[in-house]
């Protein structure tokens, strides 16, 4: 049986500049664009490049949507910015990726904590590992699901086979640097 791909990912770290109004505006910190290029680049080597992008249209998933797609050099034309996916909970992460997943393989969606926690915790087969801090989806985080067929949403359907944090990357050495 073939079997498909469900990234998701959570936005870089963010800044919240003094005259900024709105938590949708929020813009990247340079080490959000640092780890946002360094998860593409580990999606690259990993071959875990996506056939279709699906983001949150906040500006601070936007940019990483962007930089990552950028460092996998896929058509920006294959991102798809979809308004459900910011503040949304688990129903509407789960109507998203119903809408998306049909033609794709391997599907990469950009979104936001708590939502993207409670998707992992439905859709994964067994816990995910948390990190040292006890957290599952630092910023700019990368959980990989598979599914047996095409990405389902039933609970307990798709098995995680990586979570893979910046942090990580960062300590494994300079020839993961940006």
């Amino acid at each position: 049986m073939k079997k498909s791909l469900l990234l998701l990912m959570r936005h870089a770290k963010s800044d919240w500049p003094e005259n900024l109004r709105r938590d949708f505006d929020r813009p990247l910190a340079a080490r959000g664009e640092k780890d946002a290029l360094r998860m593409g680049k580990w999606l690259q080597k990993n071959g875990l490049v996506p056939d279709l992008v699906v983001s949150s249209p906040a500006q601070r998933a936007r940019a990483t949507a962007e930089l990552v797609v950028g460092r996998l050099h896929i058509r920006r034309k294959r991102i798809i910015f979809d308004d459900r996916i910011y503040e949304a909970g688990l129903r509407q992460l789960l109507d998203v990726i119903a809408a998306h997943a049909a033609g794709s393989d391997t599907l990469l969606l950009v979104g936001h904590n708590p939502g993207l926690e409670e998707l992992i915790a439905h859709l994964a087969s067994e816990p995910p590992p948390r990190d040292e801090r006890g957290k599952l989806m630092t910023t700019a985080a990368v959980a990989v699901l598979e599914f047996n067929g095409k990405i389902g949403t039933r609970p307990g359907s798709g098995r995680v086979l990586q979570l893979v944090r910046p942090r990580e990357i960062r300590r494994a050495g300079p020839e993961d640097a940006v």
